[in-house]
């Protein structure tokens, strides 16, 4: 199969999440959609192919990931903007738009390496074994990442549990 026609499946199949992903540690669209454009362009010149390429799924996210820390390191002239109402959460169930909002604020208050671990272990649905590997971290930073992200969630939308039923 020839390099573009790959490239182009991998994409179609990918894109979406992919792009979701970028969104999700970059917070702003017009980043995103150039972070998931770098990493395709970068595909083509290189001339990958998907024998090349062992696990498509891993390699893309972390050459994804990758770009986008890339970007955050970079000098940036203008604070970066919010991402305007995009729907970075797919909810299963019915969702008011006003929490919708609410919590897509709050998301993109947290910290980039936050955001991420919330985004692969809630909406992606990986294991911390699985969000270790792709991060590069161990299994307790992408966990305590996690319970990090939750606690400042929680304080930012005003969650007043009380610590009955949790383990310390």
């Amino acid at each position: 199969m020839p390099r573009h026609s790959w490239t182009a499946g991998a994409y179609d199949e990918h894109g979406a999440a992919l792009y979701r992903h970028a969104l999700m540690i970059v917070g702003d669209r017009a980043v995103a959609e150039d972070v998931l454009h770098q990493v395709f362009v970068r595909l083509l010149r290189r001339g990958a192919s998907a024998e090349a390429v062992h696990a498509t799924r891993a390699y893309l996210r972390q050459a994804v990931r990758n770009e986008c820390f890339s970007w955050l390191r970079r000098p940036q002239p203008v604070r970066r903007e919010a991402h305007d109402g995009l729907p970075l959460l797919e909810p299963s169930g019915p969702a008011v738009q006003d929490d919708r909002v609410v919590l897509e604020q709050a998301l993109d208050s947290l910290p980039p390496e936050q955001r991420e671990v919330v985004h692969l272990k809630v909406y992606e649905g990986f294991t911390f074994a699985e969000i270790a590997d792709l991060t590069g971290v161990s299994i307790n930073t992408a966990s305590s990442r996690y319970r990090y992200a939750l606690d400042k969630l929680a304080a930012r939308l005003g969650d007043e549990r009380t610590d009955t039923g949790r383990t310390a």
